[in-house]
Parts: structure tokens; sequence; C-alpha cells
């Protein structure tokens, strides 16, 4: 064969994703497309960007779980009723308790009012957070808005580890929940605009998997350091994240959105591999960008019947997952085991749940490209309306005097099932289904705004968990959780349809009732 036929049979062997625009950036050799014969893609690059963003979800995990070893550790001894205890343990069984502060050597001594606040504000932070983190990334992008709000996370750390006074942690939990609460937005955005549909479940789960890794670190470490050490360790966490998004190409719909279509087709290449087919990807977000017109105002949200729904599936599956009573578990953890008279150490049994929590959120990356969202979600608020009430009943028999002892197991059975249960499905479901229900138009006010939902949910339940156990009684509380749980069943049975394998337009013809 003569060079000329070589070189022609090249040449039809290669296009460009943008040499049909003439652009100048055609001449990049990285965005030659191959026939279809031997088009493949790569998903290594995919989940190793995934796993370098959720280092976010990482950092939110060691915030969330940090108030479980590191209270008791700073809480001011009381006299109740002529014994000292301390109050982040106390149970609230005793009437007319008399607290008086009793002197001791460390140097942050917190009251229970102040213990509340210092748990609360991260969610207030996160909430605040959440809203302005749609628009950023909407104006610079997902890559540099993750950048940006990582820079928060470092000092509050900071501010947490050197505090010399409980100003200087509300301080660093109220920064530390505007990241996290920005890294609930931008992390499943990011991820669910660089994954393959064949893939998007699967790292859509990673969020919430990162997210119990970060507990489960906590509540290891947490049991063998002060919570200065503690502290200053969850510093490299956020350090980590801001290196590796250095490296990471900004999302292919984002960079479509702005017209930078050979850009778009090089982070393509750099996620899906070299010999992706940049060119039919491309069109495929470019037809849905076009399907959904110009930027979308917030009104649309409300106004367009397939947004409206998308939302509103979206808020109350988060309300949901926060109703399960999950976050009043990790915060609460060992007060729980131990008004539950676990014959375990407290620290011994928060860090079986964390592996659990682990264990089944992994089991779920795994399952959920399989069993698909519905039926996972279904099987997951069935059991934890089964363990909630359980656990309720349990609580009643032993507030009414009665002997439980031979059954002391029991609530710790059941926290494990909850937390097995809450794991498969309403813990990385949401964050998952959140990505996948809205049009790129509307993606980022949508899930600022679910997520804002999500945290204010956050606030109540942490907020209120402790006065409804005082004034409910532990039954009542958690026959509460269980009716939630009931209610969610029964919604996702009747309203929610399953996303498995279809597209953003096909999500989309049935939110919008076609």
């Amino acid at each position: 064969m003569d060079s000329d036929k070589v070189v022609g049979a090249m040449a039809r062997w290669w296009q460009t994703v943008s040499q049909e625009d003439n652009d100048v950036t055609s001449h990049n050799p990285m965005l030659y497309d191959p026939l279809d014969g031997v088009v493949k893609t790569s998903k290594t690059r995919q989940y190793i960007a995934a796993l370098i963003i959720c280092l976010g979800a990482v950092a939110a995990g060691t915030a969330l779980a940090w108030t479980s070893p590191v209270l008791p550790q700073i809480s001011a001894p009381v006299v109740t009723n002529s014994t000292l205890v301390t109050p982040t343990n106390a149970t609230g069984n005793d009437t007319s308790p008399i607290s008086l502060p009793m002197p001791h050597d460390d140097q942050l001594q917190l009251t229970v009012t102040q213990q509340t606040w210092v748990s609360s504000l991260l969610a207030i932070g996160a909430f605040l957070g959440a809203l302005p983190t749609g628009y950023i990334a909407d104006a610079i992008g997902r890559r540099y808005t993750a950048m940006a709000m990582d820079v928060p996370f470092i000092l509050a750390w900071l501010s947490i580890s050197f505090a010399n006074s409980a100003g200087w942690l509300y301080f660093g939990r109220f920064l530390i929940g505007i990241s996290t609460g920005s890294f609930c937005v931008v992390a499943p955005m990011y991820i669910s605009e660089i994954a393959e549909t064949s893939i998007r479940g699967t790292l859509g789960t990673l969020f919430q998997l990162l997210l119990t890794m970060g507990i489960l670190f906590i509540y290891i470490v947490g049991s063998m350091v002060s919570w200065v050490t503690l502290s200053i360790m969850c510093l490299f966490v956020p350090i980590a994240l801001l290196v590796g998004m250095i490296f990471l190409p900004e999302t292919p719909v984002y960079l479509l959105k702005k017209g930078r279509r050979a850009d778009a087709a090089l982070s393509l290449k750099w996620l899906w591999g070299r010999y992706c087919d940049s060119r039919s990807a491309i069109q495929v977000i470019q037809n849905d960008l076009d399907q959904a017109g110009a930027d979308a105002t917030f009104l649309d949200l409300f106004t367009n019947r397939g947004a409206r729904n998308g939302l509103i599936i979206s808020i109350l599956l988060m309300f949901f997952q926060q109703f399960s009573g999950i976050n009043a578990v990790i915060f609460y953890t060992e007060s729980i085991f131990k008004s539950a008279g676990s014959s375990l150490d407290a620290s011994i049994c928060s860090i079986i749940v964390g592996v659990v929590q682990v264990i089944m959120t992994l089991t779920s990356s795994l399952l959920i490209e399989r069993a698909g969202r519905k039926i996972l979600l279904l099987f997951s608020s069935t059991v934890m309306t089964i363990c909630l009430a359980i656990l309720g009943a349990y609580f009643d028999m032993k507030e009414s005097g009665k002997d439980v002892s031979h059954i002391g197991w029991l609530p710790l059975l059941c926290m494990v099932l909850f937390i097995i249960t809450f794991s498969v499905g309403y813990g990385p479901i949401p964050w998952l289904m959140m990505g996948e229900l809205f049009m790129p138009d509307v993606r980022a006010t949508a899930v600022a705004l679910t997520v804002m939902a999500n945290w204010l949910c956050v606030f109540v339940v942490t907020k209120c968990f402790g006065i409804m156990i005082t004034d409910w009684g532990s039954d009542i509380t958690f026959w509460f959780f269980a009716s939630c749980m009931a209610l969610a069943t029964v919604y996702v049975a009747i309203a929610v349809v399953e996303t498995k394998g279809r597209s953003s337009s096909q999500i989309q013809t049935w939110l919008s009732g076609h």
C-alpha cells in the first residue's frame, strides 16, 4: 500500500468533534474520534474523578460525627440531684435537675446549651451554603466551585483545632457547615455530569459511601486520641481534596453550556478515554441543552411541570432521609447505647455501627444498577419502619419499669439493622436521584434548593431530638420516626418511577406526564 493510501485511510479513520464547526482547536490530536468499529470507553478516570471530588463527602462525614467522641471530652461536669454527671450523657430521666458547673482542668468546658449549638451550627451553615453554590457553579464551573468551597473546610478545621473558647468552635462549625452544604450540591452535580449512563448509579452512591467512611474514621480515631489531635488529622482531608481537584477537568455539560465545544470534547476524552466517541456524546448533551433552551429562571422550577415534579420528589426523598432519624443517631450514638443499657462500651458500639454503614453503602453501590433505585428505597423504608417500631416498644417497656435486662442486645440489633437498610437505600439514593431528575438548565438551582431542604431537616431533627426524648420519651420519639418511614414507603410505591438506565430526556418525559 503506498503512502497516499495510508494517509487517506488514517484521515477517514479519525474525525474530530470540532472539525464540523471549523474549530481551530481541531488540530489537537486528543480530539480525534475513532470510527464506530473501534469505539470503546474507559471508566477508570470517571471513578478517579468521582473519588477525588467525594473527598468533600469524607470531610463532611468527619464534621458530622465529630461531636460524638468530642463533646464528652469538652462538656462541663454538673451536679444533678447530688450526683456528678456529664450533660451529654444524661438521659433526662431525673426530675428537677439542679445543674452547677464544676471546676475542671481542661480549658474548654461547654454547657449543655453550648453543646447543642456546636452540633446545630453545622446544619445552619450547610443550609446557608447550599443556595449560592448552585449559582456559583453555573457562573465559574463545577470544578472551580469545589476548589473555592474547599477553603472554608481548611479554615474551619484550623479554627476548631486551636479553639480556646466556645466562640471559636461556633465559628469553625459554622464555616465547616458552609463547605459541607456546598459539597452536597457540587459533588453530586459534578458526578452526574461526567458519568456514563451505565455507571451513573454506582458513581452516584460514592458520595454517601465516602461520607460514611469519614464518619467511621471519627469513630475509630476519636476513641484513641484527644479532640485536638483528631481535629488536626481531619484538616488533611480538605487539603488532599484541593490538590486532587487541580488535576480534574471541568464537566462537559458546563463547558458545552458555555459554548466551549472543543473543551467539552477534551474533557470527555480525559474522562471516558481517548477512544470514546466524543462526537456522539457531545451531541446527546447538546440535544438535552437544546431541549431545555436558555438558562432557566428560578420561577421555571415551579412553572415547568417536569422540573416541579422532580423538585417535589427530590425534596421529599431528602425529608424522609432525615426524618428516619439518621442524623440523630449519628450525633447521639453513644448516648443512645448508654440509655439502652448496652453492656458494650459506647465507643465500640459506634465503631460497629460505622463499619456496618460503610460495608452496606458499598453493597448498595454494587446493587444500584442491578436492583434499581425504587426497589431499594422500598426495602429500606420498610425494614427501617420495623426497626424503629421495635426500638419504640423496647424503650416503652424499659421506661415503664419492666425488666428488659434479658433483651439488652435488642437496641444494638435494631440499630445495626437500621443502619444496614438506611445505607442500602435512603442513605445514597436521594443524593443519586437528585442529580438525575433535572435538566441542565435548572439542575444547579434545583439541586441547591434540595440540599437546603435537606439541611433544614437536619437542623430541625438535631435540635429537636433531645427535646423529643425528654418531653415525649424515647418510645414515642422512635414511633414518630417509624411513622415517617411508613409514609415514605407508601409515597415511593405510588409516586416514584425507576430511573435506572434511563437517559435525561426519558426521565423528563416521565416527569412531564407524557
